[in-house]
């Protein structure tokens, strides 16, 4: 493996990417009703049961599931609009999701099924004997449950947490309107990708009259179980993650504390979803050399460069013979390090996506048509507060990071994941009666 430092590329990629692209009711009885650890005590998960299939995730808890949990290989991920005037929609809606979604994580269908084969199933029933798969389903909501247009529909605007910012327009940005916002969240995580679909398909159907589809985005983990993922520009992703099996860790950048605009929010977080294009052609003929020096690590091995071993600390300080950085200064593992944001962190949880290929042309020397992938990454990231974490992150990395040239982001929503439920209650209920 070279370190070599080839000569830099074309930035067409980081010019021209925006162009082409375009979370029961008490009737579940105690039969499902299982308990997640508190919020300061490490997860325990049977994720990793031997068979995939079989593994069973819990769904009440003090935390939503699909947070710290295991990544399990699918996901599918999407945003509603909610179209009712009604807060007593809104909670009746949460309340049938929250007892589809505790069903569907055990490994039942999202409601019962009736009896005899002549009647109409309230279950697509795609997914019968597929098993529960590990499933996990995670609720959130954005800004426009709390106020949209400048009108507060639900009598929430007082209760939005100061936390659930507008997330800014931050450098390079080709948002795709289509691709971004929503007031309701789903994420459906599963090692089926028929079961992270399911789910998701299921509890939007019940949301007809209240609330309408934005977008949806399916999902995909590459990379042998119990190891660091690789993304499609075949590196590890995830390394400098804190820890989820150390709780101090994720209460300090992970859980969020309630607050005096948000004391229902003890145990929940803030998520922000992008989706990043990456310009695959464009990376694949770079060299090797080059790439490392974009990431500020070895492909092979996932180590930072000078480094033997995927987590050895990052060496910032580090010079070659010349004096020079052996990590560049406008690496990404550099910008997006701790160390460098005044010790901020999240936890990525992100996807690969593959919506397979358009055409493109330029316009712009040297004019060129081709048919390109349409393929990236869903980042997903998780932290107490975006406004110390995610928000000076990404501008950081927007501004300054090499990898700019390869990837433009096309789709962004920030929405706020309240904590879990209680047997008996729903996702949300501090926020709708306290």
């Amino acid at each position: 493996m070279t370190n070599d430092h080839p000569p830099r590329p074309s930035r067409r990629g980081f010019l021209k990417a925006g162009g082409a692209a375009v979370a029961a009711g008490a009737s579940l009885g105690a039969g499902l009703a299982s308990s997640q650890p508190a919020l300061a005590k490490a997860p325990a998960h049977s994720a990793q049961n031997a068979d995939p299939q079989l593994a069973v995730e819990p769904f009440y808890g003090p935390h939503q599931g699909g947070i710290v949990t295991p990544q399990q290989s699918h996901t599918y991920v999407a945003a509603l609009d909610l179209t009712t005037d009604k807060r007593d929609d809104v909670i009746a809606l949460l309340r049938t999701w929250t007892e589809a979604a505790a069903r569907m994580t055990q490994g039942g269908t999202a409601f019962a099924m009736p009896a005899g084969d002549n009647q109409a199933a309230p279950d697509s029933g795609d997914v019968l004997g597929l098993g529960p798969n590990g499933l996990t389903i995670t609720f959130g909501f954005g800004p426009g449950l709390f106020t949209k247009d400048g009108k507060d529909r639900y009598g929430l605007a007082s209760r939005r947490p100061a936390a659930l910012v507008d997330l800014p327009r931050f450098n390079g940005d080709q948002l795709i309107k289509e691709k971004t916002g929503g007031d309701l969240f789903i994420q459906a995580c599963a090692n089926d990708a028929q079961v992270a679909f399911h789910a998701v398909r299921q509890l939007s159907r019940r949301a007809y009259g209240v609330a309408t589809m934005r977008w949806g985005q399916a999902g995909f983990l590459s990379g042998p179980r119990g190891q660091t993922p690789r993304n499609l520009m075949g590196f590890k992703d995830g390394t400098n993650n804190p820890s989820t099996a150390k709780p101090e860790l994720m209460n300090q950048f992970v859980w969020a504390r309630a607050t005096d605009d948000a004391p229902w929010m003890e145990g929940g977080t803030y998520t922000v979803v992008r989706r990043i294009r990456i310009t695959l052609e464009h990376w694949d003929n770079t060299e090797l050399g080059f790439q490392e020096q974009v990431f500020g690590r070895h492909k092979y091995s996932g180590a930072p460069i000078g480094s033997k071993n995927e987590f050895d600390a990052v060496d910032l300080k580090a010079e070659d013979k010349d004096g020079n950085p052996v990590i560049p200064e406008n690496s990404h593992v550099r910008l997006s390090n701790q160390a460098s944001n005044n010790g901020a962190q999240i936890l990525r949880r992100s996807y690969s996506y593959n919506e397979g290929t358009n055409f493109y042309i330029e316009r712009w020397p040297p004019w060129r048509q081709e048919t390109e992938y349409d393929a990236g990454l869903i980042f997903i990231a998780h932290q107490s507060d975006p406004r110390t974490g995610f928000i000076p992150i990404n501008d950081r990395l927007a501004k300054f990071d090499m990898m700019n040239q390869f990837t433009t982001h096309i789709g962004s929503a920030i929405f706020v994941v309240p904590p879990g439920a209680k047997p008996g209650s729903y996702v949300g209920a501090g926020l709708f009666e306290t």
